[in-house]
């Protein structure tokens, strides 16, 4: 699943770039892959979070997972000519981008490291979010629905540059999404999900991936697709735990999603490299093709050199091969009301 949202992503700076001149319904809201991304970050690392892990295993584990990337393409940017104030690069180094309300900032270098920001600050607070129990779990879901579809309204008072910044960027703002993720975790756990099926939660996401274009103001970039998304996550979670058949478990998707996040750090690089050196717009479709080939070739290879060699290290521990059975520590028990 993290590899369709990342390549939905993919899709939208495509299109972004004009490099797409086909009908473009299935990218003009790829940006909503980011919003997957920040709620099944929620979902995950409080399903797997055990009550004996220390805050610093929790921020060195997730620096092992974000930093090599993320370091690795910010010297690739750079030698590749980028230009950036050295403000910009530091801020973007560092991972402190997104706080910064200037888009020369926020999406300076590579851009798609901005979310980075936002998850630093998801990881940095997760240590102390997880003590909370949310023993009634869909409450702060419903809490955190209603806030998310605030902020287009709060924000709609404020300057067009600022408005966007506040409402996709902030990261404060897009912890509310994280935070949803978390509580639908404890949804499932709490063995409190109310039964809604993979595929009725899927096509309820594509009606309002597409719907979402046309609603007004800044409600199409969160607001209109993250309750079919608060609703997806844990319904292809619960699938896995009752055995039911999904797509997400066959081993080529398993793949896809296991080096989507190199994936999704190399892509604009290869699409910017590719519109300085070639003429990209006269073969829009064919030259779309290749930028996806080579996409999928660095990120082989980012995630081949340097992030799981990275990871390994930090940690201590080879890195999982395969997909596992949910371990019964963290998983609710199997029985019939479960079911």
């Amino acid at each position: 699943m993290r590899f369709v949202a990342a390549f939905v992503v993919f899709g939208f700076h495509l299109d972004a770039a004009g490099l797409w001149p086909y009908p473009d319904v299935p990218f003009r809201q790829g940006a909503t892959g980011v919003s997957f991304f920040f709620i099944l970050s929620g979902f995950v690392l409080t399903w797997s979070a055990k009550p004996d892990t220390g805050p610093v295993t929790v921020w060195r584990r997730r620096a092992a997972k974000i930093f090599p990337n993320h370091l690795a393409t910010w010297v690739i940017v750079l030698v590749a000519g980028a230009a950036v104030t050295p403000a910009a690069a530091l801020a973007n180094l560092s991972l402190t981008q997104a706080w910064f309300p200037g888009e020369s900032v926020y999406f300076g270098l590579n851009t798609p490291a901005w979310s980075l920001s936002c998850e630093l600050a998801f990881y940095l607070a997760f240590p102390l979010l997880i003590k909370w129990r949310m023993r009634r779990p869909w409450v702060i879901a419903g809490t955190a629905v209603i806030a998310i579809l605030t902020v287009p309204v709060v924000a709609l008072s404020m300057p067009g540059a600022i408005e966007y910044w506040f409402v996709f960027v902030f990261p404060p703002v897009r912890a509310l999404e994280f935070i949803l993720g978390m509580a639908m975790a404890r949804v499932v756990q709490q063995r409190k999900w109310i039964g809604v099926g993979l595929w009725p939660a899927s096509a309820l996401f594509v009606v309002a991936y597409v719907g979402s274009w046309y609603l007004p103001a800044s409600f199409p970039y969160v607001a209109g697709t993250v309750i079919p998304l608060a609703l997806l996550i844990p319904a292809a979670a619960v699938a896995d735990l009752t055995g039911r058949w999904s797509p997400w478990r066959s081993k080529w998707m398993v793949w896809l999603g296991t080096v989507s996040f190199a994936f999704y750090m190399v892509h604009q690089i290869v699409i910017r490299v590719s519109e300085k050196l070639l003429d990209v717009h006269a073969y829009p479709l064919l030259s779309a093709l290749g930028m996806f080939v080579v996409s999928m070739l660095g990120a082989w290879l980012l995630y081949r050199l340097v992030e799981v060699p990275a990871e390994r290290f930090v940690r201590g521990t080879p890195r999982p091969a395969r997909i596992r059975r949910a371990s019964t520590r963290t998983a609710p028990p199997a029985d019939h009301r479960a079911a």
